[in-house]
């Protein structure tokens, strides 16, 4: 009993650690040897979990829209928690357990009672909703979100209370305190503290923080960021905040999760089948027992030869290993004689010899190339926004030679046709810019209703859109056409046949649909895995397309 993809969410009370994961599975271990007890299912990925101040229960929340309620240590199903019309992300019981609240990326918030009776639903902010906390009394919500805010609420009536405005700075992770402070982290990479509508900022990251872990007994705060670094900080009387110690994450860590199991020891969600622990008094991480997940995250065909990599960092030739990089990587970029290739650790590296030919500050996320009189160069796209330009010169490594900022939130997608690169971003903003100079052509906001997850190029002068909407968007100039995907759940990724006149769309769900750009219509739709679509090629000498799944094998899409 593990987990076979990645840990998303970490909670401890007493004797148990629980772990979320996105292979659809909540598992039950035993604190003290890391041993699996018992286990429990969604549909969907599993994005959160937590137990209940008793130990008796835990809350779970899933991208299948339910959260669910679970008996600790038996695992049976209490109450399934229902409403909700997209991804939820968290779950957490009320101080004294008799309500969960929810939060999901539907924007809205929802209370529950223990039977699954959903007693209230709390509207306000206009981007996804990404934590929400309980103030210690049981009075008050707290929740942020990809606006920018961080929002209270009154928890009986469901009336927002103060709106806290970040300056659009997204937010992912806060606590409160019995006091009513509010600590955060924010996509800047700083520790925000928010009391009485004051808000007060300390520089913490290179990268933006995506988990936040308050002990107010001892009052510590425990900070995981995509900089690659877990720091640990002491709260002074005065309300300053003290770095006590730093670390680096080894390879597998992943920095969305996080919790305390002891005076100086933090469980920590990883890539991999269990969770890892870190000692900051000592400042050693026990990786013990871990074995990288078999997730698949790219695949591309170059030369006739097909390449994919995943969460382990092996990248694969026609199925055989070739080369070990270490880390999760996103994608894979042939250019000239080089595989490009890079993730959560921000290197990126030569996927055929495993040499690191760049260090950003922040994960990379996707790329393309394009070609200028004066050669081939490669754009990377970045978790914090940043767009990597980089020369490649016959026989030469690639060299770093422009940083373009685009986003504040991450790249999700680039394309490139003639002296255009077209980009997508988590915000659900699009742009345009020039191969040229870099220069920006055009930026359309909240292109999207959802995150926009992928692009590519379609015909001569269009590109295209998917994202978490379930919307397939084609721009070409001014014009922009429209057309829902027969996906049930957030479209992940696409791509387009040699000749221009399908696009493949692959979604979470394991669902692949075909759309004819001539006829502008779906013209098929499967689910070809239970598990999801993370990429799509197209495989010219096969008349196919190459469908990677986080199950770890790829598919044939004819």
């Amino acid at each position: 009993m593990r987990h076979t993809g990645p840990i998303a969410a970490v909670a401890a009370s007493g004797a148990y650690i629980a772990t979320a994961g996105y292979d659809n599975r909540l598992i039950l271990w035993n604190a003290r040897n890391r041993e699996p007890l018992a286990r429990s299912l969604h549909d969907h990925l599993v994005n959160h979990c937590a137990f209940s101040s008793d130990g008796q229960f835990i809350a779970s929340a899933s991208s299948d829209y339910s959260a669910r309620i679970w008996e600790v240590p038996t695992m049976r199903l209490k109450a399934a928690l229902v409403g909700h019309e997209d991804d939820v992300d968290m779950a957490v019981f009320s101080p004294d357990d008799t309500l969960v609240a929810t939060c999901a990326l539907d924007r809205t918030l929802k209370i529950f009672d223990l039977s699954g009776r959903c007693l209230n639903t709390l509207h306000g902010h206009t981007g996804n909703i990404l934590s929400v906390a309980w103030s210690k009394d049981g009075k008050r919500l707290v929740s942020t979100s990809v606006d920018g805010t961080v929002r209270e609420w009154d928890a009986g009536s469901g009336a927002q209370l103060r709106c806290n405005d970040m300056n659009g700075v997204r937010t992912d992770t806060l606590e409160i305190d019995s006091s009513g402070r509010i600590f955060a982290g924010d996509d800047d990479g700083r520790i925000v503290v928010i009391k009485d509508g004051q808000a007060t900022f300390t520089r913490a990251h290179d990268a933006g923080i995506k988990k936040l872990v308050f002990d107010e007994q001892t009052h510590t705060i425990i900070t995981l960021s995509y900089d690659r670094k877990i720091a640990i900080w002491s709260v002074a009387a005065d309300g300053s905040i003290i770095k006590i110690s730093d670390a680096e994450f080894p390879p597998l860590i992943w920095a969305r999760s996080a919790a305390l199991i002891g005076p100086n020891k933090v469980a920590v969600g990883t890539f991999g089948s269990s969770y890892g622990i870190y000692d900051w008094e000592k400042q050693t991480w026990d990786m013990d027992g871990i074995v990288p997940d078999a997730s698949l995250n790219a695949v591309r065909v170059a030369n006739g030869i097909v390449y994919s990599i995943g969460d382990s960092g092996t990248v694969y030739q026609n199925g055989s290993p070739i080369c070990d990089l270490g880390s999760l990587c996103n994608f894979l970029l042939p250019v000239g004689d080089f595989l490009l290739s890079g993730g959560q650790l921000g290197k990126l590296f030569n996927a055929r010899t495993g040499e690191v030919v760049y260090q950003h500050h922040s994960p990379l996320n996707c790329g393309a190339t394009f070609t200028r009189n004066d050669g081939l160069y490669a754009v990377i796209g970045t978790y914090t926004g940043e767009a990597l330009v980089f020369s490649l010169n016959e026989g030469n490594k690639p060299i770093f030679i422009e940083y373009i900022k685009i986003y504040e939130n991450a790249i999700k997608g680039i394309a490139v046709r003639g002296d255009v690169i077209f980009s997508v971003c988590a915000s659900r903003d699009i742009c345009w810019h020039r191969t040229s100079d870099f220069s920006l052509i055009r930026r359309i906001q909240r292109a999207h209703e959802r995150i926009a997850n992928a692009c590519c190029v379609v015909g001569e002068n269009a590109f295209a859109s998917v994202g978490r909407d379930l919307t397939l968007r084609i721009w070409e100039g001014e014009k922009r056409d429209v057309y829902q995907t027969p996906h049930p759940n957030s479209v992940k990724c696409m791509a387009v046949s040699s000749d221009g006149n399908t696009i493949m769309t692959g979604a979470y769900t394991g669902t692949v649909a075909a759309f004819d750009v001539r006829l502008r219509e779906w013209t098929s739709f499967k689910r070809i895995s239970a598990s999801g679509i993370s990429s799509i090629d197209f495989d010219a000498r096969e008349n196919c397309f190459l469908a990677s799944s986080y199950d770890g094998q790829i598919y044939k899409v004819e």
